[in-house]
């Protein structure tokens, strides 16, 4: 298994950076440090609706005795030609609005009358309706010590400094961040693109009915989806007969678009083992025995002119999946450029009825259900590579290593976290 993960990561090198389009860039790895050229907030602005003040002429106000100032304009979000605050004057201010000239506080609207003359304010009329709100006179009954309720410029980040730093994978915030300071594109390696197909004559098309011997094709859905979860850009294809020659033009086919290519299916040593057939000939693709459970049969080589890396992976869907996690998606994230190429693993202890059995030489892999509180795993499902419902239960792999044959309720082993 080492060996084999080994060889796949040693060929597998991160794709060529590109310039895209901040959404276009979500989910890639930035590969250049972000600096910020002007600094968050650019300015000092108001972080409530309420009035620009001089803290001098609301010091000591209360209900009982509120501080009358008078109204000299609005001030609103995107505003310029800002009025200059007086010794006894105050401007009806908006949330994020910049603070005009001679101010130095915001009192929400709340600890005002909102210049109606009455008791305190829930809010402000808008200014379409009732544009007298932007002179008069307002009593104010809090004081507001000197830059309360202002957000000053640069308290988020100040310009020229580090906004994101190189490896950094773009999320919404990220990308919100990027935004912010004014970045439309960003340089990246993109996403790969994976192109997942199936094979086998059985294979029925979800939603189609089935034929005597046929069943429908679960395998390509699953690890379309499971190339998604790891970053991918995903792209199905149809089931493909027992044919190696209809194998191999579909093969041919989907290199123009893929960055890595997923077969599952046919790599055994069956006599309609198709995989194995197509691209056993040329030598490009080696098929091997791993000593793991399930998940025995592999194959892995480059393909084509651009020699593009192809993963086979047997055709059981537990097997398939299995397979996926410990190879194709480390293969993925390696060509994406993230340092973190493997799901996370804890160790945990057994919670089960009786003992789990192990076949000596083979790592085994089976199904399971972390409890993160007590630090505990319980197995589900059999040791089947069919069980795909057992799959769709668990949330986590235990693994047994080469060298045991047996783990006891209430023994330590390592679990791979899927989720």
């Amino acid at each position: 298994m080492d060996e084999h993960l080994a060889d796949i990561l040693a060929t597998v090198a991160p794709l060529e950076p590109i310039e895209l389009q901040l959404l276009d860039a979500q989910g890639c790895v930035l590969v250049e440090d972000v600096t910020v050229p002007v600094a968050l907030p650019p300015f000092d602005n108001s972080s409530m609706d309420g009035y620009a003040v001089r803290v001098a002429d609301v010091s000591g106000a209360t209900e009982e005795f509120p501080a009358v100032l008078t109204v000299i304009g609005d001030v609103a979000a995107g505003a310029g030609g800002l009025p200059e605050v007086g010794p006894g004057q105050a401007a009806r201010i908006m949330t994020g609005a910049p603070l005009p000239p001679g101010a130095e506080a915001v009192v929400p609207v709340e600890w005002t009358d909102g210049g109606t003359g009455g008791g305190a304010a829930t809010g402000m009329t808008a200014a379409s309706t009732a544009p007298e709100g932007a002179g008069g006179e307002v009593r104010v009954h809090r004081a507001a010590e000197a830059g309360a309720h202002v957000r000053r410029a640069g308290s988020d980040v100040r310009a020229g400094e580090l906004a994101l730093e190189a490896g950094t994978v773009l999320g919404p915030p990220q990308i919100g961040l990027l935004a912010a300071i004014g970045r439309g594109t960003v340089k990246v390696r993109p996403r790969p693109r994976v192109v997942v197909l199936s094979t086998g004559s059985e294979l029925v098309q979800p939603g189609e009915p089935l034929g005597e011997g046929q069943i429908h094709d679960s395998n390509s859905f699953a690890l379309a989806a499971a190339a998604r979860d790891a970053g991918a850009l995903a792209y199905r294809v149809g089931a493909v007969a027992d044919d190696a020659e209809s194998l191999r033009s579909t093969i041919e086919d989907q290199l123009i678009r893929a960055d890595l290519i997923v077969t599952t299916g046919g790599v055994s040593v069956g006599a309609y083992d198709v995989v194995k057939e197509a691209l056993t000939a040329d030598g490009q693709v080696d098929f091997r025995k791993l000593a793991m459970q399930p998940g025995k049969p592999q194959g892995f080589g480059a393909i084509g002119a651009e020699q593009i890396p192809l993963l086979a992976l047997p055709g059981n869907p537990v097997s398939s999946y299995v397979s996926f996690e410990l190879f194709v998606r480390p293969a993925i994230r390696a060509l994406m450029g993230v340092e973190d190429l493997h799901r996370p693993r804890v160790r945990a202890v057994l919670d089960a009825d009786k003992a789990l059995s192990s076949p000596a030489g083979r790592r085994q892999f089976l199904r399971g259900r972390y409890d993160r509180e007590t630090g505990a795993v319980t197995p589900v499902g059999g040791a089947g590579s069919h069980l795909i419902a057992a799959l769709a239960h668990a949330d986590c792999l235990l693994v047994v290593p080469e060298e045991t044959e047996s783990v006891e309720p209430g023994d330590e082993l390592e679990v791979v976290l899927l989720g």
